[in-house]
């Protein structure tokens, strides 16, 4: 590839003492949390709205937010919870389904009183390294380059960006190097939801019904996550899987965009001629983030594998509990992947019993070879299956609550995430109601 050398000045738009990257669920958890505990705060994110893939990315519902006897996410995930309900934000028949748009101006609202300084619309697109350190970020806006500066930096951008950027090390894919597919969320309207739920209809019967009569199916894809009641007469739907993309990757990912759109006009067909209350139904939109399953996952200080999903495994430095399954989606459109899922989505293995749990250790969190630098949410320390598991929502929650805390007390530690007590990190989380046993 043919290159060009680039040399600018850059104003400094702002100095912090801790700067998040990304603005989902983790960058949330981690700028609420360093600002309440008097940290100087700075909070960058892509899109024109804080939330992710609950938001932007039109994901509609939580899932993993207990082990069936403790709520997980305690603390910030507990607060945008409880607001949420608060606000009528969930679904009229499961407490645990977003209402975007209200979801959205909770968000606005916890970062605006926690006094933290939020740039939206700003895109991370370099980082500067010095020695085991990052110094600053760059960033592109409306207003050109800037540069954001920090003593502790947290990567919560879901593909791993300030991280990979700065050098770290890092793994994306399996062992054969397949990438579990996304997905474009939708909003869909006019929906006659007593019909529907009267019929008690078999989706994946008259789907792969339709597959075999139909022929608007660009792709079949058998994993049919369907559509989530939202509304009166609304719902938002998690389906449509596009195959082979890699969210790191531009020319890759701007292919998946394309494809994911002309997917959705097929099941719009589908579910006029075949589902039952659907026949007037409406696509209004769709997100304006695509639904990334996987993407890098940073080397931390430690890697956690699916064997300590199988081990329920227990650490000393833990800062949370998570218990969501290990949920690899089918890598590709074939009947055989498909039931290579369902075998493994069913396997009692995979799946824990009430009350099981799995902790999370903090050295998933600590980047490898950088002294001032943690991740939070998807891109934390995992294997690629326990990144099936730990990437959901109320998981982001708490890497992230754990992050915002623990960049404080190395802001106080010489801006060095190993420097302090674990155990102390453990006693600020249960202060704020994290569940540590």
């Amino acid at each position: 590839m043919t290159q060009i050398g680039f040399s600018k000045s850059i104003p400094i738009a702002g100095e912090y003492d801790v700067l998040v990257a990304g603005a989902g669920p983790a960058g949330i958890a981690a700028a609420v949390t360093s600002a309440r505990n008097g940290a100087r705060v700075g909070l960058i994110e892509k899109t024109g709205c804080m939330g992710g893939m609950g938001t932007a990315g039109m994901v509609p519902a939580f899932t993993g937010v207990t082990d069936g006897e403790h709520f997980l996410a305690e603390g910030i995930g507990r607060e945008v919870f409880d607001l949420l309900r608060g606000a009528n934000g969930t679904g009229p028949e499961n407490p645990n389904i977003i209402r975007a748009e209200i979801l959205k101006r909770i968000y606005d609202d916890l970062v605006a009183t926690a006094g933290i300084e939020l740039s939206l619309e700003t895109v991370l697109t370099d980082v500067i390294r010095e020695g085991r350190n990052v110094t600053t970020v760059i960033t592109a806006s409306c207003n050109g380059l800037e540069a954001f500066s920090a003593s502790v930096f947290i990567d919560a951008t879901g593909d791993g960006a300030l991280s990979a950027m700065a050098g770290a090390e890092f793994g994306l894919g399996d062992d054969r190097g397949r990438i579990m597919p996304g997905s474009l969320c939708s909003l869909w309207n006019n929906i006659n939801w007593e019909e529907y739920h009267a019929a008690k209809v078999p989706i994946f019967d008259i789907l792969t019904k339709a597959f075999a009569e139909d022929h608007f199916f660009e792709v079949p894809d058998y994993h049919h996550t369907g559509m989530y009641r939202t509304g009166t007469a609304e719902a938002t739907a998690n389906m449509g899987h596009v195959f082979g993309m890699n969210s790191t990757d531009r020319v890759s990912l701007t292919q998946a965009w394309l494809a994911a759109r002309r997917l959705l006009p097929e099941f719009e067909e589908f579910y006029h001629r075949r589902v039952p209350g659907f026949q007037n139904a409406q696509l209004s939109s769709s997100g304006s983030l695509f639904g990334v399953r996987e993407s890098r996952r940073i080397q931390g200080d430690y890697t956690l594998t699916y064997q300590d999903f199988e081990n329920r495994a227990r650490f000393e430095d833990e800062i949370g509990h998570f218990s969501y399954g290990v949920d690899i989606h089918p890598y590709d459109s074939s009947i055989e992947e498909f039931r290579r899922f369902q075998a493994e989505f069913k396997d009692p293995a995979r799946r824990y019993k009430k009350g099981e749990n799995y902790g999370i250790p903090y050295r998933i969190l600590t980047v490898k070879g950088f002294d001032n630098l943690l991740t939070a949410g998807r891109c934390v320390s995992t294997d690629n299956r326990m990144e099936g598991s730990i990437r959901v929502m109320p998981g982001c929650f708490i890497t992230g609550q754990a992050a915002g805390m623990a960049a404080v007390m190395a802001r106080q530690s010489g801006n060095n995430t190993r420097a302090f007590a674990v155990f102390e990190l453990q006693n600020n989380l249960r202060k704020l109601g994290a569940y540590i046993k």
